[in-house]
């Protein structure tokens, strides 16, 4: 009887010891270990805390990944001047937020998705005024945390540009696509009294005319407008271009253009910059200044969409 005690206190002692060795080790079976973009960022005080990330294509081919919020701080202070009010920077945050979903969180850092500086980029524009902007666009970001615009439940192609010729222009009438319905022509003028430089004028020899459009220009006339006031189509030695290609042959500001020829130059006059289709960034700075809200702005630029959080 004595020894059937011992062996009991012995394994008493045995299981004791086993369930204080489990105590002290950790269970790592649901822990998530943390990746390398939050191992960089542990002591980094600019972070913002993003439950999504973002994956950035740099110029040379690198690849880095990106908390989401960060990411739309250096895309909103590549992308809009922070002269611009409150509210106009926020249409920007949402609709910047909305773009990358709609490509499924890959972007690069050109205009062909969204202009994006880094940290180091916005403290070299800066300098002394980087700690102010830096958090009046944390601030920025984090009022709008999440917010994105869907139709009929899906991301929209949020586009945007930076001043119209007093109205946007119908999608399909830029990128020869079919139809979008949110990205409709809309009236667009508060930019026409604030916009600096919202006309331009570009000039051309016929040498360097001859070079774009690899022919000597005999005739070269504009043929027909769009509702907006955007040339649809350019006769250039009775050959038809869109007024998209004349446009990116010869690097003009916008497709609301006139030309002239002064018998040495051809004068091509601009009104606007950008494509012109969905939110006019001056437009929605004059709203803005007008005391329409950021929800406002993006339901007005962007038609019968759905404003909501993810």
């Amino acid at each position: 009887m004595k020894k059937i005690f011992m062996r009991l206190g012995a394994l008493a002692l045995l299981f004791a010891w086993i369930n204080y060795s489990l105590y002290l080790k950790p269970d790592k079976s649901h822990a998530k270990e943390p990746d390398i973009q939050q191992l960089n960022d542990t002591n980094d005080k600019t972070t913002l805390p993003s439950e999504y990330q973002v994956e950035v294509t740099q110029k040379d081919g690198s690849v880095q990944y990106l908390a989401l919020d960060d990411y739309l701080v250096g895309v909103v202070a590549g992308e809009m001047p922070l002269s611009f009010e409150d509210e106009a920077l926020k249409a920007q945050t949402v609709a910047s937020r909305t773009f990358a979903f709609s490509r499924g969180l890959k972007v690069d850092t050109t205009t062909n998705t969204q202009v994006y500086l880094t940290v180091e980029q916005m403290k070299n524009n800066w300098k002394d005024e980087f700690d102010q902007k830096y958090e009046r666009l944390k601030n920025i970001v984090s009022s709008t945390h999440n917010v994105v615009m869907k139709y009929n439940n899906n991301y929209i192609s949020a586009l945007f540009f930076s001043s119209s010729n007093g109205k946007t222009e119908n999608s399909e009438d830029y990128f020869a696509s079919s139809s979008v319905p949110y990205l409709r022509s809309v009236d667009s003028t508060w930019e026409l009294s604030i916009c600096p430089n919202i006309e331009r004028t570009s000039s051309f020899t016929p040498e360097q005319m001859k070079a774009a459009f690899n022919q000597d220009i005999e005739d070269i006339h504009i043929v027909s407008h769009y509702d907006s006031g955007r040339v649809k189509e350019v006769s250039v030695n009775n050959q038809i271009y869109s007024g998209r290609e004349v446009r990116e042959l010869l690097n003009l500001a916008s497709t609301d253009f006139k030309i002239n020829y002064d018998g040495s130059q051809y004068i091509f006059d601009t009104v606007g910059f950008g494509h012109g289709v969905g939110m006019s960034q001056y437009g929605a700075n004059g709203m803005a200044m007008n005391g329409y809200s950021y929800e406002e702005i993006l339901a007005y630029y962007y038609q019968n969409v759905e404003i909501c959080k993810l």
